[in-house]
């Protein structure tokens, strides 16, 4: 999968090439808007990550003079995280998602892989094929992301958009711990600072009574948060 970094630090490029590339992806980096502009119009990309203070053309510019003939992935990179009004015209531009810096290696990692889920069930068409690659399967657990349904030994689950997510989530990253603030972040979004962890905590301990026996594969690692691994207890 091939990567576009934009950013005109120096440092910030180095670092980025260094965990994309640690992770899979390829990646190129360029260090202003145009010449991001140019390189979309030349060669394919699967994402984009876009700086918004840059010196000759910032990042919501770029960002919409890229929507105007490109629907590429685009995570927006900010370094003010009290800026509300950035984070708003930065999604009105046309991006995906926007990360705060400093940022961890796994949250750039996380929302990439989020962004590219949401994009991928938005172009389903309806296959078999697709129909299958838009499952994830989890022990006796089935996910089925384009219906947005789950199946526990081939019951049927209800769940809310919220528990969903959740779900969703740790099932893409099986025995990741996930703190309840990243938690907070990546399924509460921009409703955030209106939950709290206490929010997550319930929903937790409603989803475990939904799976049943199968709600053990939800294990809380004191002190850090939850993840989704091990086998439930069959007996």
């Amino acid at each position: 999968m091939r990567v576009l970094v934009v950013d005109d630090e120096q440092r910030m490029h180095h670092l980025l090439s260094l965990i994309l590339q640690e992770a899979g992806y390829k990646v190129t980096a360029v260090s202003n808007g145009e010449d991001a502009i140019r390189s979309l119009r030349e060669k394919t990309f699967d994402f984009v990550i876009l700086d918004i203070m840059m010196e000759e053309m910032d990042g919501f510019t770029a960002c919409e003079k890229i929507r105007a003939f490109s629907s590429v992935p685009i995570l927006m990179l900010t370094a003010i995280a009290s800026a509300e009004e950035q984070k708003v015209k930065g999604l009105r531009s046309g991006a995906d998602d926007y990360l705060v810096k400093p940022f961890s290696k796994d949250e750039l990692l996380a929302r990439m892989e989020a962004i590219m889920r949401r994009t991928k069930r938005s172009d389903v068409s309806g296959t078999s094929d697709e129909k299958k690659e838009n499952e994830i399967t989890f022990y006796e657990l089935k996910l089925n992301l384009a219906e947005k349904s789950l199946c526990v030994k081939g019951e049927s689950i209800s769940l809310t958009r919220k528990e969903f997510d959740i779900l969703e989530l740790m099932m893409t990253h099986p025995n990741w711990v996930f703190s309840r603030d990243q938690l907070l972040d990546q399924v509460w979004g921009e409703f955030y600072h209106q939950a709290t962890s206490r929010t997550v905590d319930t929903h937790m301990k409603t989803l475990r009574m939904k799976l049943g026996k199968s709600g053990k594969y939800i294990q809380t690692v004191w002190g850090r948060g939850y993840k989704l691994g091990g086998a439930a207890d069959e007996g």
